[in-house]
């Protein structure tokens, strides 16, 4: 480290040359040459020798050179800044130091904020990039972290204000100067240090706010098991504290994404989940761990999720005043420093509140702005919003974790649906204004607004909530739960374990249930709305896993099939996305269901509108086979039933009878293992492979798997193509082998949505495997010997 300048005084800021300044200096034969400080100050900055902060120069240069320059006095503030922080010192006049570098700093990022670039373009280097070139963010680094230091036995400290001072200039100088942010980042001892400063309130929103910022960037996660103290650090919180919290959670609990397509292959994550055996656990699920553990936490998370807005206004003023505060909203933080200040002058019993805009006060940190005025109403219910998304996040990402069925008992325990439940209509899913609104710098198509992410959010929270667990039902009211039961008394089934087994304490209350909530305003949704998607998946997932006829009645009888048979043949939805999820659902309430066909057969009730289904079916089998195998196995159940009902259908489904065709069922055969290859295979379409086989173990039960792959050799034929579909096939089943023989839940999943045992599945598999080129049920034997590639290795890597 360079000498600390000499004592404050006449001679303040002089310093002697350092072994490694004089270095530095030497190329310049003893002094700088002006035109060379800006690329020698980053050239030090990037390898960590020469010139690298301003205590290397003489004072008498830098002011000389700031009147030509024009750095504001930056330079020399840093050098007194130095002198004046050293470990002895009391801080006093560190800290007014401090006070004069924020504004020029401040003010600079705002302008940066709010995309009014006009007064950092006045200037060749912005102020915050001279404070970042002279050593600045380092030093206020070092100042900050002086409380780790121990001098005879005691640690230093300094106050939060100072604190505070350092914080807001960092962030400032992160918001402004590319770099920054990253080399923040890689000072791991710093970020940890950042959460101890959470501790105070009066640093925590600029504290907060910075380690969003480095961990959103830290190309390695950061482990919440090295925060000390974090278990009473966050038992600490209050609910405000709390909920902006859970934004920094948010990128430390869930898996790093590299952003490269590869890694979404099946192959590149199997390749990842054998490293990662054999590195344990991840970062991620060390932080989930961790979290889970603090005593409280869940409880406290579902009360921030359903807590109830405090009075509400009326829905004009409420969007007039939403539209204003929409035009310089950026996020939670600065909404909370805005109600922080608003909270104190109303504990003060001032008559109205009031704070300042899209600055704040001295307390918080931001830059001042003249202006002030009344809080409004909107504000408060904006606040509880930018919350409640974040919360529900972390939830949600809790319960895809390892611990899922912790955090489902708790948060079934915590009573989270029925809360939501109660803030359905009032606030996740209320009225907005015809002209969507949105946040400063973003456009109305975005899907960032915090109304439009609360909804989606809180969509994805419900589809994993529901998906293949039992607790689903709590998504219901205790009226919904008898009608279940009274479908499965009248069709004279067995009641579903699940139901009967429901706590009917923890289910929703009022005159509607979560997810009948969910179908009305799934029902009225635009024709191009994006929620469409998230909605189908929500309720799609209460349909998974092992088929329920009493689930799918009490969806029938709300008429979910007329509105999604609506939506892809009637509005000819365009979305692939949208049209994947109404496929996927639409399978999932039909299968098995001779109701569901006869309904499917009313409202498609000519040979025209079956016939745009068919094209909407037949534009994309990725988004569509999932219908294909529901139908497929409806109709060897139907077909080995004994029953009239069933009969009848059989005879008049026109949907049925399309399927049941064999060249229908080769045609759909080929073209599924033709648009998948093992390179390409991912979670999304890997269903294109279950359902080939589900087509080929049909085939196997009625002894007509050679046939259909006679008939596929033929087919490869007439393309041209003789051996391309066998060879793609055969390696598509040696990674099926791979891949689900050591994955018992999507194993599960397989057999619990075919009502085909899986050992069954297997065996199919081994069969077309079969290297004896006499089996007439293996691929080989349909090969010719020209064109046999069945040996090719795929990488993993």
């Amino acid at each position: 480290m360079a000498a600390a300048p000499a004592a404050a005084g006449s001679g303040a800021g002089r310093v002697r040359r350092s072994a490694a300044t004089a270095a530095a200096w030497s190329g310049w034969g003893g002094r700088p040459r002006p035109g060379n400080i800006m690329l020698q100050l980053r050239q030090g900055q990037l390898t960590g020798r020469g010139l690298v902060r301003a205590v290397q120069f003489p004072e008498t240069f830098l002011v000389e050179r700031d009147k030509q320059s024009k750095w504001s006095g930056i330079p020399q503030l840093l050098l007194k800044l130095c002198a004046t922080s050293h470990l002895h010192s009391d801080f006093i006049e560190c800290q007014n130091i401090l006070k004069e570098i924020s504004p020029l700093l401040s003010m600079e990022a705002m302008a940066f904020v709010t995309e009014d670039r006009k007064l950092t373009q006045e200037t060749t280097y912005p102020n915050t990039y001279i404070f970042d070139l002279f050593g600045g963010v380092d030093l206020l680094v070092e100042i900050l972290m002086r409380p780790t230091i121990s001098i005879r036995g005691q640690k230093l400290k300094i106050s939060d204000e100072m604190s505070k001072d350092c914080l807001s200039i960092l962030y400032n100088t992160c918001v402004c100067t590319e770099g920054v942010t990253k080399r923040l980042a890689e000072k791991n001892d710093f970020v940890i240090f950042l959460f101890t400063l959470m501790t105070s309130k009066k640093t925590f929103l600029q504290t907060a706010t910075l380690i969003e910022d480095i961990l959103g960037v830290k190309k390695e996660m950061i482990r919440l098991d090295e925060v000390p103290n974090l278990s009473s650090l966050v038992s600490n919180f209050d609910q405000q504290q709390l909920a902006n919290f859970c934004r920094i959670l948010a990128v430390t609990i869930s898996e790093m994404d590299t952003g490269n397509d590869d890694k979404h292959t099946l192959l590149a994550k199997n390749a990842q989940q054998k490293k990662s055996l054999s590195l344990g656990p991840s970062a991620a699920e060390i932080n989930q761990a961790a979290l889970l553990s603090i005593p409280g936490f869940v409880e406290r998370l579902c009360k921030l999720a359903t807590r109830k807005v405090s009075e509400s206004t009326g829905t004009a003023s409420f969007l007039q005043e939403l539209e204003e505060w929409y035009t310089w909203l950026d996020n939670a933080l600065v909404l909370d420093a805005l109600m922080r200040v608003a909270n104190e002058e109303s504990e003060h019993n001032q008559a109205s509140t009031v704070f300042p805009p899209p600055g704040a006060s001295e307390d918080n940190g931001l830059p001042h702005t003249s202006t002030r005025t009344q809080l409004p109403q909107s504000m408060k219910i904006m606040h509880e919003i930018m919350y409640k998304l974040e919360v529900l996040y972390v939830l949600c990402v809790l319960l895809m974790g390892r611990q899922r069925n912790q955090v489902h008992r708790m948060i079934a325990e915590f009573k989270l649906i029925p809360g939501l439940n109660n803030l359905f209509d009032k606030l996740i899913w209320r009225k907005h204004s015809a002209s969507a609104l949105v946040l400063h710098g973003h456009n109305q198509n975005c899907d960032c607004s915090p109304d439009i992410t609360l909804k989606i959010q809180f969509l994805r929270l419900l589809q994993s909530f529901s998906d293949h667990h039992e607790n689903k039902y709590l998504l219901l009211n205790n009226q919904e739960l008898n009608e279940l039961s009274a479908i499965s008394l009248k069709a004279n089934i067995p009641e579903v374990e699940a139901v009967l087994n429901t706590d009917r304490s923890l289910v929703c209350d009022g005159k509607r249930g979560l997810l009948t909530r969910l179908l009305q305003v799934m029902k009225k949704e635009p024709a191009e709305s994006s929620f469409r998607f998230w909605q189908a998946r929500a309720v799609e997932s209460f349909l998974r896993g092992t088929t329920s006829y009493a689930d799918q009645m009490f969806l029938l009888k709300r008429g979910l099939l007329e509105h999604i048979l609506y939506c892809i043949v009637d509005s000819e939805c365009k979305s692939r996305d949208v049209l994947q999820s109404y496929f996927d659902l639409l399978g999932e309430l039909m299968k098995f269901n001779v109701d569901a066909f006869k309904r499917f057969n009313k409202y498609i009730n000519t040979d025209a509108k079956f016939q745009v289904f068919l094209k909407q079916i037949n534009s994309s089998l990725v988004d569509s086979n999932m219908l294909v195998r529901c139908v497929t196995l409806s109709l060897d159940r139907f077909e080995n039933q004994v029953d009239m009902k069933v009969a009848e259908v059989l005879s008049e489904c026109r949907l049925l009878a399309y399927i049941s065709q064999v060249p229908t069922q080769m045609s759909f055969l080929f073209r599924l293992i033709n648009i998948i290859h093992v390179q390409t295979l991912t979670q999304e379409n890997v269903s294109c492979l279950n359902t080939s086989l589900v087509i080929l173990m049909l085939a196997r039960r009625k002894e007509r798997l050679p046939l259909y792959l006679r008939l596929l050799q033929r087919m490869e034929h007439s393309k041209k193509y003789p051996g391309f579909l066998l060879n793609n096939f055969h390696n598509l089943l040696r990674f099926w082998q791979q891949h689900y023989l050591h994955k018992d839940k999507d194993s599960t999943c397989l057999e619990n949505s075919s009502c085909i045992s899986f050992s069954y599945w297997k065996e199919t598999v081994s069969i077309l495997l079969n290297p004896d080129r006499q089996s007439p049920s293996a691929l080989v034997s349909y090969i010719e010997e020209p064109y046999m590639d069945i040996d090719r290795d795929f990488t993993e890597e």
